[in-house]
Parts: C-alpha cells; sequence; structure tokens
C-alpha cells in the first residue's frame, strides 16, 4: 500500500480527533448504553438502538483514523520549505492574484486527508496544486478547471 502525504498539523488534527473519540465519545456512548439497558426492553427502545448506532459510527471513525494515521508519511513542511526555498512544493502557503477575477487568493497545498477548501486548504492532486507544483514566484500558471481555464499570477510562496 503506498503512503499517504499528509503535514505535521493535519496528522496532528486527526491524532486529537482520535484521542477525543477514545477518551470521551467512546465512554460516553458506552454509558449512554448502560442506561438505555435499564429502561427495559430492548426491541422497543429507541434510546438503546440510537446508542449503538452512535458507537458503531465512533467506532468506524477510530479504526479509520487509525488507519489513516499508520499509512500517512508525515510532512514537515518547514523542512521541506528550507529546501524548497521560492519553488512551489507540498506544504507550500501560495498567494496567487487570480487574473480573470482580479482578485488575491491563498492556498496551502496538503495531502488529500486534510484538503478543505474552505479553510483553502487544497489537496496536492487537485488541478490547481498541480499547475502550481514546480513554479516559482512571479510565474504565471493556467490551470485547466471543469469550469475552463483560469490564469494565476504566483506574488508569493511560503513554508509555515
Amino acid at each position: 500500500m503506498s503512503r499517504v502525504p499528509i503535514t505535521t498539523d493535519g496528522a496532528e488534527k486527526l491524532r486529537g480527533e482520535l484521542d477525543d473519540l477514545k477518551r470521551n465519545k467512546r465512554p460516553a456512548v458506552i454509558q449512554a448504553i448502560a442506561e438505555a439497558r435499564e429502561h427495559g426492553d430492548l426491541k422497543e427502545n429507541a434510546e438503546y438502538h440510537a446508542a449503538r448506532e452512535q458507537q458503531s459510527f465512533i467506532e468506524g471513525r477510530i479504526q479509520e483514523l487509525e488507519g489513516v494515521l499508520s499509512n500517512a508519511e508525515i510532512i514537515d513542511v518547514k523542512t521541506v520549505g528550507a529546501n524548497a526555498g521560492k519553488k512551489i512544493v507540498f506544504g507550500a502557503t501560495v498567494d496567487l492574484f487570480d487574473v480573470e477575477l482580479e482578485k488575491d487568493v491563498t492556498y496551502k497545498i496538503v495531502g488529500e486527508l486534510e484538503a478543505d477548501i474552505k479553510s483553502n486548504l487544497i489537496s496536492v492532486t487537485s488541478p490547481i496544486a498541480r499547475a502550481l507544483i514546480g513554479k516559482n514566484v512571479d510565474d504565471t500558471v493556467t490551470v485547466k478547471a471543469p469550469a475552463g481555464d483560469r490564469e494565476y499570477e504566483i506574488v508569493d510562496v511560503r513554508y509555515e
């Protein structure tokens, strides 16, 4: 199985979620199941069935996170950045100027597991990231997106 790249920040976020599930949510749902059992007949006990369903979800998420973290290649962005200089590689935070919309945008190139467009975290496999990788400050890139080609000027690259 190939290892999936993830930033140290992304790995810490996933570890935090895993820790919360194991320390807080798992014991809480076990307690809820025990309380629901005390109410009698389990066949018609909606609280019991809801708690069991929640337990199933929590256990599934724990397994998923453990699997992801065991197969992740954790990459220290600052170390990568020290070697890359102003060249765009995995982990770069890139300030761009959208030529068509005439506005500035900032994206951080991260692994697929931590991508979140609302937080401007884009997957290394996204069209924008693929167009940016290997480029430098002051380069212009054309991104082939589903909505059509977009042109960006690279304003700044940093590793934080």
